[in-house]
């Protein structure tokens, strides 16, 4: 690595890795020095696009110092382990892996070869995020209510809904809640592609996530309560928020007595800037600096443990709430 630029690849260039492409060449500091896909057609296009090459898979990581990997779920164990195994830093896209066990096995060989591996959280990067969680401070979130919904996708999507869409609501509920997780539910409905859970920590939160792809309406919204606020997010505008002090009154007023509930609402001014970009800034700031990743594997592991337990139990339950056996999720929720 130069002291000047980080030479950085992209494995699998589809929807997702495209945009990873598209940031890296944009970023100061990077070089884009190549991409690789299953599909050399694609992958032409879009090193054409940014004035870069298409390599093999071997090629990339020989060329690059870090790479992002935006193949689909499935094959993200092995490209992550070829990347680790060559001491190249690696950013996998959400979800992490297919399988939490093997998962575990990557995390502890990037220990081993003492190789960044962070995981593509992007909403832990939203502005409006960011600025939730300097709010929340010291304050004990009392709970938390997240919808991510939309209309059916004109795209195939391997992952559920929940490994798809409710992973990213789980992971900020995870670094939100302080405590393990004491007891957890979960239903689903539409084949799989509607889905809720509730979720019970051992300080007292609770936290309802509801994830859809059949929502004739985009809502991408977290509301998180504390003892004396209520903090709305919306994360397509990146926008926050923040109710406080708020008191009934009664107004007498021509002889009519009304009765009135006032609050103080607060709109923080939030810098937007895509949440992408700021991943991807963040994850060269950290190889450049040899510091620990905003959302490294435990905490995606975490989140893929979660995840998994909901997905089975929102499968089986048919419509109806079905409890989560959360012996084995516990101690990485809790870490």
């Amino acid at each position: 690595m130069s002291d000047d630029s980080l030479d950085v690849g992209v494995v699998g260039v589809g929807s997702m890795g495209r945009n990873h492409a598209r940031v890296y060449d944009a970023i100061d500091g990077t070089t884009l020095v190549g991409v690789t896909d299953a599909d050399d057609g694609r992958a032409r296009d879009v090193a054409r696009e940014h004035g870069t090459v298409t390599r093999s898979l071997d090629g990339l990581l020989d060329a690059s110092d870090a790479v992002s990997v935006a193949a689909p779920t499935h094959a993200h164990a092995e490209l992550a382990r070829t990347c680790i195994e060559a001491g190249v830093d690696v950013l996998v896209e959400k979800p992490f892996v297919a399988d939490p066990a093997v998962g575990a096995d990557l995390v502890a060989a990037a220990d081993a070869r003492d190789v960044t591996l962070q995981v593509g959280h992007v909403e832990r990067f939203n502005p409006a995020v960011g600025a939730l969680f300097d709010l929340v401070g010291e304050a004990e979130p009392v709970a938390v209510d997240a919808n991510r919904l939309g209309p059916p996708l004109d795209r195939e999507v391997g992952d559920d809904v929940v490994l798809d869409l409710m992973i990213h609501d789980i992971d900020v509920v995870l670094a939100l809640a302080e405590e393990p997780l004491a007891a957890a539910a979960a239903s689903g409905t539409a084949d799989g592609d509607y889905a809720t859970a509730q979720l019970a920590f051992e300080d007292g939160l609770v936290a309802t996530l509801t994830a859809s792809r059949v929502t004739q309406r985009k809502v991408r919204s977290l509301d998180v309560t504390t003892d004396d606020h209520l903090y709305e997010v919306d994360y397509l505008d990146q926008s926050l928020c923040a109710h406080s002090h708020s008191l009934p009154a009664y107004d007498a007023s021509d002889g009519d007595v009304r009765y009135r509930h006032e609050s103080v609402t607060e709109r923080p001014l939030i810098a937007t800037e895509e949440p992408l970009k700021r991943e991807l800034a963040s994850f060269v700031e950290t190889v450049q600096n040899g510091t620990r990743p905003r959302v490294n594997g435990r905490d995606a592991l975490r989140a893929v443990r979660l995840a998994t337990r909901i997905s089975e139990c929102a499968r089986s339950a048919a419509g109806d709430s079905a409890p989560i056996r959360v012996d084995d999720v516990r101690m990485e929720v809790g870490e």
